[in-house]
Formats: structure tokens, C-alpha cells, sequence
């Protein structure tokens, strides 16, 4: 080999030494030269630079990082090691990155740029790779507008001089093969602003695991060996009729339902033994995560993502998160995650302005910022963005084989008006205000995973009249299993906050929701947002003394549970906590000293095992015939009744809404018999009353255009079932 020195740097050089340049390749590595191959190494930090085979030195360009190389034709190895020596004295020996081809396939950008490449993050991101039987770190990412894009982490000081990445042409992708590196080492992407020369440093849009908050790098991950042992439940799951099979969700906020101490999260390992059980007690069929994607604020509970295909390490590992999967699963119990593709935070670390343009959000504020959350929207008409997302829907159901996703703030993506002033929305090309593209999208959404992932299920979080959330995406619906009846849900709470002496006058609150029951696949829940802000705990949302408001929340849940869809409760519901929620302690298990709360607890679960071994309860949930008025106009006593049926078996439901005790209440029953009373929210067990009925016996009096009657006593502030025996 011939050494050679030159003090002079071309342009090309300057731009390399300058962070500037948007094709490294063409100036690093190896290149045919006339008289043989010249190798150009930029090391910034290096203090002397030699081929780790042979020794041979590589001299440096005077007053310059540059070593530059003139070797014979064939006399370089396949790929060549370079052996340096630091200012500081350490040593390092690594394959020159310089030396390696494009190695992201043309069909993975095609697909890409087209929106269809549904595992595009097993592509884009940081994955381990080897070329040539050279192990590394192969680093993707998109940045069509970047000036410049560079790995920057660990193994580099953090200086985005030493490995700028290879551009993609128009797919906008920048890569860089790494060899050497391994799972641990902490990265993020570089970008050069193009239009102001701003240096952006970036979190991995792709990243699969990020440092605990507040630090906000990426880490490459292994990848996915986990022994997964929940083969049994996945198949089951694919055929499952979960139309007509009881559907109980427990809504958990990981950070806040138990505490190692008051400043310590329990491992995703320490809650899978810890919550698992006890949701399996209290008999919930699902849990349904509040948003474990990384986000930096705990204030935000999830809802302001930043990683979409990470598991927060506010709990572990990534492989952690997978074992408190498979523990749910072991158990029969579903998980499904709260998903965020709403919106997302302004933070400079994270996608706003990824590139220096607004990439994933529209650039005019009117179309993509919300202004009273202070978040982005993105921009559903880009196909790479759009990508981005269902890929993440992807990721969470393959990767740790969650069960469904609930999608949240879905009417803020359906009008492009929502929330907004008069003149601070863009009408679509038609006019009007609906997001034409976040349609597309959910139909996308839904059909791909619904196809992928068979008997996945996709909560629509959607609080308007938006036709056929829940219908099919082949006769114009949006393509979602279910939705949340926040109608019900608004409409039920404001009639218990009413004092019982007023709720004659009210009494539409508790009927008017059957005049919709059936349009949609309705969920009915009482979730966190109720329990916030203000809001107070449910057990402090009704009227009357402490004896009167426990009585009132356990006729709630006694209604929800007989009342068509499927049921959601947030934790701490569940036992009637005192406090309203707060994200930042543990809930306040103490209540459970007390016999309320005991009453309560108690009163759940015997509501989750009632309404599983009782299918007039689930089966036809989501279609009128399993549903039947007995009366729903006694307004001045503040009682309904109905009749929950299966098509073969049916109950009857009866509910009082006022603190007195009605005897000789007659309500009509289909057949004659012996009607025995298998639930009364008013037990002694429950911290009730105890004003029962036991068994009755029907009489052939006609009573509300039935032929045959019972004779009740209704307890007070109380829900009672009867079944014909």
C-alpha cells in the first residue's frame, strides 16, 4: 500500500468535517481509484488510525480528522478493520461502517412509501444485523426533509460527526449499518435542519425501549426470544364469539394501583403477580392498561406518547412487559392497551418538527395542533405517517400479543372542527367537517388488524352521534368491535347525582339510552375520567349519608351490570375509594378495613360471577331482542324494571332509585311460577339493609300487558333479579 498525505480537503471534505453532508458514502470508505482503492476515514477523535490486519498505519491528512488510504486492486479484505488509538490513550478496533452497501431492500421503501408495509418496524428503528457474518446495529430512519442525518449515542460521544448515515434517495429513509455494536447501547438520531442549519437531536421514533424518564435516548433492544406459553389462550381467541360472551373489563392505571413504597412502581414481573390474581378474584374477564407506551410526563398517564413501540421502562423491560402478557393470559385474562393516535407532545426530543418540517403533523396550526391540549395532530393523508401508526396497532398485537386496542380521542380525529373556534378549522375538499382521512385510516386500522389478528378487539373512546362506529367497514361503518356509551354513561351519573326526593323529574336520564342501545356495540364505563378533575370519587358522586350514598353506588353498578353492553370499571371503583384519583400514590386500600367498602367490593364480585354464569346477562347484548321493557314510566316512585333474555332463559331486573322501602309492588312476569330472588343489592353482605324477598310465587293477575304478576318488596336505593325456577 501507498501512503498518502494531502492538506488539502475538497469541498466534499469540509462538508463530512461540518456535519453537512447529505451522502457520506461517497466520501468515506473504499473507492476504485486508476491506481488501485482509496480508503478515506474521518475519526475525529482518533490519534493514530492503522488497518487492524497487517498494522499497516493509515496516515492522516495534515490538520485534518481525515486518514486517507491508496491500496493496490485486491488487496484489501472483504471488509477491513480499523484499529485506533483515542487522544486519551484507549484503544478500539471496529469494521470501517464505510464499507458496507445499501441494506434496506427497494421493496421495504416501496411498500413504505406506500403505507402498506405493516411490519415496517421490524425495518426501520435500530435492529441488530449482520452482513457478511459481521455482527451490528443496522439504524433506519425516516427524514426526507433532514439536511444531514447521523446516529449519535454512546459508543460515539454523542457527536454526530462520527457516523452520518447513508441517504435513501426520495424514499426520504436514511441508514446506517453499524458493526460492532450490541443490545444495551443508548442512540438517537441527529438531523440537520436543511432550511435554518438548526441540529435537531431525536429519540427513535421506532424505538422499542428508552431510558427511564427523565433521560430520553433510545436502547437497542434483542431481539424477541421470549418463550411465550400462551398458545391455548391465543387459539381460543381466534374463534371466540365475543358478541355474545360476557365482556368485563378492569381499567388500571399501573403506576398508581399498588406501590412498592410510595416512590417505587412495581415491575410489569411484580404486578403480574401482584394484579393478575386479583383481577382474576374479583372476577374482570379483561384488563384494559391505561397508555404503557414511553411518554416523559407522568401527568400525562400515557396519553401524550412519545414511543409508540415501546413499553414504558417506568416498569422494566420490554421482556418484562411480555411476562405479565403471558401471566394474564395463563390466567384467561385479555389485555387490552389504551392507544394514542389522536395526537402527540410538542417536546423537541420527539417527533414535532422531526426533521426540521412538520413531518407527522400537518404544518398549518388550523389542521394540526390542538390548541386546548397542546399537542399535534398528525397528519392522516401522508402515507408514511399513516404507516407509522398502523405498524405500531401491528407491533403491540404481535409483539406481545395484546388482545385489542382502545382507541382514544377518536371524535377529536373524525371532525376537523372539534374543538375549535369558528375560523380556526380547514373544511375538506367537499366542505364539509369531517377528517376524510382519519376515516380512511380507521377503516384501514380496523380491517388489518381485525384480518391479522382474529377475535383482537378495537374500543372506539367516541362521544358523539357518528354513525356505524361499531358496523363494518363494507357497508360504510368505521370498523370497530365496540364503542364507549359515553350517553349512558353522562346521562346515568347525572341522575344519580340528584337528590332521590327530585329524580321523579329526571326520570328520562334513566330510560332515554334504550331509545340507542342498539345502533352501536356499546361498552358501558365508568372510567378514569370520571374519577378526576374535580369530578370526586364515585361513591362521593351520589347524595344523601354515607349509608344512602354506598346503597346508591351499589344500585349503579347493579344497573350496569343487568343493563345491555359490556361493562368497564376503573380501579378503585370496584371497592368505593373515598378519594378521588390521584395518578401520583398508590389507591387508598385501608377503605377495605371498613364494612362500606367491603360491601362494595364484595357486591363487584359477585356482579362479574352473576353476569358470567347468567347469559341472558351477555349473550344478546348488542340486539333488542335481548332486552325487554316490563315498566319504564313509574317516575313517581322512581323505579324500572325489565327483562334480560337469551332466547330461551330470561331474568328480571327491577330498580329502585329512592331510600324507602316499597311493599306489595306488583310487576308483571310472562310465566307462571316460582320466581326466586338470585341477587339483591340491598344483602347484609353487601352492608345493606337486608330487605329481601327470597322466593316468590307468580299469581294469574294481568299486570303491564303480562299475563301473570309477582308481588314485591322493593328494598331501598336497590336492584334485585329474579329468575323463574
Amino acid at each position: 500500500m501507498e501512503k498518502q498525505s494531502n492538506s488539502r480537503l475538497d469541498s466534499d471534505s469540509i462538508k463530512i468535517s461540518e456535519a453537512k453532508h447529505h451522502d457520506p458514502f461517497s466520501v468515506l470508505g473504499r473507492h476504485p481509484q486508476k491506481n488501485g482503492v482509496k480508503v478515506k476515514v474521518y475519526l475525529p477523535y482518533a490519534e493514530t488510525v492503522s488497518f487492524a490486519d497487517g498494522g499497516i498505519e493509515i496516515p492522516r491528512i495534515t490538520g485534518t480528522d481525515f486518514f486517507e488510504y491508496t491500496a493496490k486492486q485486491d488487496e484489501l479484505p472483504g471488509h477491513y478493520q480499523l484499529a485506533w488509538i483515542d487522544k486519551e490513550g484507549g484503544g478500539h478496533s471496529h469494521y470501517d461502517p464505510y464499507d458496507f452497501g445499501v441494506q434496506l431492500p427497494e421493496f421495504d421503501r416501496h411498500l413504505f412509501a406506500e403505507g402498506r408495509h405493516w411490519h415496517i418496524y421490524q425495518k426501520m428503528g435500530a435492529h441488530l444485523h449482520t452482513v457478511d457474518g459481521i455482527t451490528g446495529v443496522l439504524f433506519v430512519v425516516w427524514a426526507p426533509n433532514a439536511g444531514r442525518a447521523s446516529v449519535i449515542g454512546d459508543f460515539n460521544r454523542w457527536d454526530g460527526r462520527c457516523n452520518p448515515m447513508r441517504n435513501l434517495g426520495s424514499s426520504g429513509i436514511w441508514e446506517l449499518f453499524i458493526p460492532g455494536l450490541a443490545v444495551g447501547c443508548l442512540y438517537k438520531f441527529e438531523l440537520l435542519n436543511r432550511q435554518s442549519n438548526e441540529i435537531l437531536s431525536k429519540t427513535d421514533p421506532y424505538g422499542q425501549q428508552f431510558e427511564l424518564r427523565p433521560n430520553t435516548a433510545s436502547i437497542v433492544v434483542q431481539d424477541n426470544a421470549y418463550q411465550w406459553q400462551d398458545d391455548e389462550w391465543i387459539t381460543r381467541r381466534s374463534s371466540h364469539d365475543w358478541l355474545h360472551e360476557p365482556l368485563s373489563i378492569f381499567e388500571v392505571h399501573l403506576g398508581s394501583w399498588r406501590r412498592g413504597n410510595p416512590d417505587l412502581f412495581l415491575n410489569y414481573r411484580e404486578l403480574a403477580d401482584q394484579l393478575v390474581p386479583y383481577v382474576k378474584e374479583m372476577g374482570f374477564t379483561y384488563i384494559e392498561l391505561m397508555p404503557i407506551t414511553e411518554h416523559p410526563l407522568d401527568a400525562s398517564w400515557g396519553y401524550q406518547t412519545t414511543g409508540y413501540f415501546a413499553p414504558t421502562s417506568r416498569f422494566g423491560t420490554p421482556d418484562d412487559f411480555r411476562y405479565f402478557m403471558d401471566t394474564c393470559h395463563q390466567s384467561n385474562i385479555g389485555v387490552i392497551l389504551d392507544w394514542v393516535p389522536a395526537h402527540f407532545p410538542k417536546d423537541s426530543f420527539a417527533l414535532a418538527r422531526f426533521d426540521g418540517s412538520a413531518l407527522y403533523e400537518h404544518e398549518d396550526p388550523r389542521k394540526g395542533e390542538h390548541r386546548d391540549w397542546g399537542t399535534l395532530i398528525y397528519n392522516y393523508g401522508r402515507n408514511e405517517v399513516r404507516n407509522f401508526l398502523l405498524s405500531s396497532a401491528i407491533f403491540w398485537m404481535e409483539e406481545f400479543h395484546i388482545d385489542g386496542l382502545r382507541v382514544d380521542a377518536v371524535a377529536s380525529m373524525l371532525y376537523l372542527d372539534y374543538s375549535r373556534e369558528k375560523d380556526d378549522w380547514v373544511p375538506n375538499s367537499y366542505g364539509g367537517n369531517e377528517n376524510i382521512e382519519a376515516i380512511d385510516f380507521f377503516r384501514e386500522l380496523n380491517t388489518i388488524t381485525h384480518q391479522q389478528f382474529p377475535g383482537t378487539l378495537m374500543m372506539a373512546e367516541e362521544s358523539t352521534a357518528w354513525p356505524q362506529v361499531t358496523r363494518p367497514t363494507w357497508v360504510g361503518g368505521l370498523g370497530f368491535s365496540m364503542k364507549w356509551n359515553m350517553g349512558w354513561m353522562n346521562d346515568i351519573l347525572a341522575y344519580m347525582h340528584e337528590d332521590p326526593i327530585h329524580r321523579r323529574f329526571h326520570h328520562n336520564q334513566l330510560t332515554f339510552g334504550m331509545l340507542y342501545a342498539f345502533t352501536e356495540n356499546f361498552t358501558l364505563p365508568f372510567s378514569h375520567d370520571e374519577v378526576v378533575h374535580g369530578k370526586g370519587s364515585m361513591v362521593n358522586k351520589m347524595p344523601g349519608d354515607e349509608w344512602q350514598r354506598f346503597a346508591n353506588l351499589r344500585l349503579l353498578y347493579t344497573m350496569m351490570f343487568t343493563y345491555p353492553g359490556k361493562k368497564l370499571l376503573f380501579m378503585g371503583c370496584e371497592f368505593g375509594q373515598g378519594a378521588q384519583w390521584n395518578f401520583n400514590q398508590t389507591l387508598d386500600w385501608y377503605v377495605l378495613e371498613y364494612p362500606l367498602h367491603q360491601g362494595i367490593q364484595t357486591l363487584v364480585k359477585d356482579l362479574n360471577a352473576l353476569y358470567q354464569a347468567q347469559p341472558p346477562l351477555y349473550k344478546l347484548d348488542f340486539v333488542y331482542q335481548g332486552f325487554e321493557w316490563v315498566d319504564c314510566h313509574d317516575a313517581d316512585q322512581s323505579v324500572i324494571s325489565y327483562r334480560r333474555k337469551d332466547g330461551g332463559q330470561e331474568l328480571l331486573v327491577v330498580l329502585s332509585f329512592t331510600p324507602v322501602v316499597r311493599e306489595n309492588y306488583r310487576i308483571g312476569v310472562p310465566e307462571a311460577g316460582s320466581y326466586h330472588e338470585i341477587f339483591n343489592s340491598d344483602s347484609s353482605a353487601y352492608a345493606g339493609s337486608h330487605v329481601v324477598n327470597g322466593k316468590v310465587v307468580s299469581e294469574p293477575i294481568p299486570w303491564m300487558n303480562l299475563p301473570h304478576s309477582v308481588n314485591l318488596t322493593l328494598p331501598p336505593l336497590a336492584g334485585i333479579i329474579l329468575k323463574l325456577t
